[in-house]
């Protein structure tokens, strides 16, 4: 029987389980949406098509199953771009559909004009047009099967009259459309992995987001060879914060036990991470990485052996291949100086450590505190990334995303919108800085139209923050005309838009409003306002860094003389 190319798209979509379609309707995805009206899809209308990209972004990072967005013609589409490097970089499977004009006005410099597969080349790792009703069923097939081999990004250029066209070929060989399967490494990489841990006396096992469903074999492992588990931010959440073996994070969100350990055992085991900062990594070699993707191994760190390989599947044969480990000195030193840091960081957390002002430390623990045990956490990019990431104590069940290899700003909420609309009943709270609320701070429209029940948090200082960090840490004075800017009353807008708000300006104030906001039905959005000047935990600080900042805050306290 004949249907419509978007018949076709929409079937092929509903079988593989898609539940949810982003995006904002145009006139050259008419037929589509007329194909969803008629189908079990719920169709998501976002109030920008960047939070459609970031809403599908958001699913596939959470599910690692395909996601949908779409937009129409020409801006519809452009507007798609910026999100969909959420999932490009992320490694997340996201179709993104481009409605176009009809075929008999291409090439004539018509209203609305993009050369689409052009458009979308460096982010998607398929872009193609349906140029005719019959190749449609090959091309979607095509489009799905590389967004799951290659995590990523796959698009479609949809020609109205050619959605709206019929045809008499139907899809084939769906259930091939899935995610990638794990593999073990070989049993030769298997068995060299073995022989250098057992030549080794001290070992560090580092966690990324590719350890995710490993969690009973990574503590098997760690306890045979008495070896600290650390973790990238996107590993965090692999297990819960107060694991014995867990030991933290690296980098800027991480801590000073954990790069000492890092810089000063024999061996380190990176499992799952293509973590960037190469300065927070061994330098002498002795690093052993194992991965899915074979093009990342040993391009972080001098690398003596890299395995390709899935975490569980290799860990689980590894396991009984190392010789167990007795001596506890390595692990006893990173566990007293892992102790030592927590304590610090639940001094700066405590609400009390300030009459009158609120430090964000304790917005973010006090927001750990009150989630719920299974709550899916949405990090936006800036200081509130350090102090979301640094202070939530994950109970091992929640789930933290965030744009961490993209590291944009304002993504947060529209990823939230599209994990909450897998699960309206489960707790998806975005952590946000004031400046990348404001980004796109439409799309809280769009969960309160779509009744998505996110909570928003919003770390407001009236400022970009990170930029002011990383201006003082090249020895500059802050650009205050770019950096600082004032703000709506941010609970007042949550109301305007038939929503619950609430604002916390002292730190008795703050339990409560985090509490309530959590408590209630529907969106809400708590407006903390944080002091501006506080500075992040530094694991590593190099002295020439210390200059910098302090030669900064002389060149701003001179500028301020000026101005005033």
């Amino acid at each position: 029987m004949s249907q419509t190319v978007a018949d076709v798209m929409v079937g092929v979509l509903e079988q593989i389980g898609v539940k949810q379609i982003f995006g904002l309707i145009g006139d050259s995805l008419n037929p589509l949406a007329d194909a969803i009206r008629r189908s079990d899809i719920e169709w998501i209308g976002v109030r920008h098509e960047e939070g459609a990209a970031l809403g599908a972004a958001g699913q596939a990072k959470l599910t690692g199953h395909l996601a949908v967005c779409a937009g129409t013609t020409g801006p519809g589409s452009t507007h798609l771009v910026a999100g969909l490097y959420e999932a490009a970089r992320d490694h997340a499977p996201v179709l993104a559909l481009s409605g176009d004009m009809p075929r008999k006005l291409q090439g004539i410099d018509y209203i609305q004009t993009t050369k689409p597969e052009l458009l979308f080349r460096d982010v998607a790792l398929y872009t193609e047009t349906i140029s005719t009703p019959e190749q449609a069923p090959s091309v979607i097939h095509q489009a799905i099967a590389a967004a799951y081999a290659g995590r990523g990004v796959a698009h479609l250029t949809l020609p109205q009259d050619v959605i709206a066209a019929k045809t008499d070929v139907g899809p084939s060989s769906v259930a091939t459309l899935k995610p990638r399967p794990e593999f073990a490494a070989s049993d030769a990489d298997i068995a060299a992995i073995a022989r250098h841990i057992d030549q080794a006396d001290s070992v560090v096992i580092m966690c990324g987001d590719g350890c995710h469903g490993a969690a009973d074999i990574l503590r098997a492992l760690s306890d045979r060879l008495r070896a600290p588990l650390i973790h990238s931010v996107k590993g965090k959440d692999i297990m819960p914060y107060d694991d014995p073996r867990w030991m933290g994070g690296i980098g800027m969100i991480g801590t000073k036990p954990v790069y000492n350990a890092v810089m000063h055992c024999d061996l380190m085991l990176m499992v799952g991470t293509d973590y960037p900062y190469s300065n927070f990594l061994p330098g002498k070699g002795n690093v052993i990485q194992v991965d899915e993707r074979p093009q990342v191994l040993g391009r972080r760190a001098p690398t003596v052996l890299g395995v390709a390989g899935s975490a569980r599947p290799t860990l689980e044969l590894l396991l009984d291949q190392v010789t167990p480990k007795s001596a506890t000195r390595f692990w006893d030193k990173v566990t007293q100086e892992r102790q030592k840091w927590d304590d610090m960081l639940d001094k700066q957390a405590d609400p009390a450590r300030s009459k009158d002002r609120i430090h964000p430390q304790a917005v973010a623990r006090t927001v750990s505190d009150v989630a719920s045990p299974d709550a899916v956490f949405v990090l936006d990019t800036g200081l509130n990334t350090l102090w979301s990431a640094n202070w939530i104590r994950q109970s091992g069940a929640q789930r933290i995303i965030g744009s961490f290899n993209n590291a944009a700003v304002g993504t947060a909420l529209g990823q939230a919108n599209g994990v909450q609309a897998l699960d309206r009943s489960r707790q998806v709270i975005a952590l946000c800085g004031d400046g990348g609320f404001n980004m796109l701070m439409c799309e809280f429209l769009t969960a309160v139209h779509h009744k998505l029940p996110v909570k928003v948090v919003i770390f407001n200082n009236s400022a970009f923050g990170l930029i002011t960090l990383e201006a003082r840490s090249a020895a500059l004075p802050a650009f205050r005309e770019g950096i600082e800017f004032p703000n709506p009353d941010f609970a007042a807008l949550a109301r305007a838009c038939g929503a619950h708000g609430f604002t916390a300006r002292r730190p008795e104030e703050l339990p409560t409003a985090i509490s309530e906001a959590f408590a209630v039905e529907g969106p809400a959005i708590v407006d903390a306002v944080v002091v501006s000047d506080e500075l992040p935990n530094v694991p590593h600080l190099e002295l020439d860094m210390i200059e910098h900042f302090a030669l900064a805050k002389i060149k701003e306290a001179v500028l301020a003389v000026t101005r005033g």
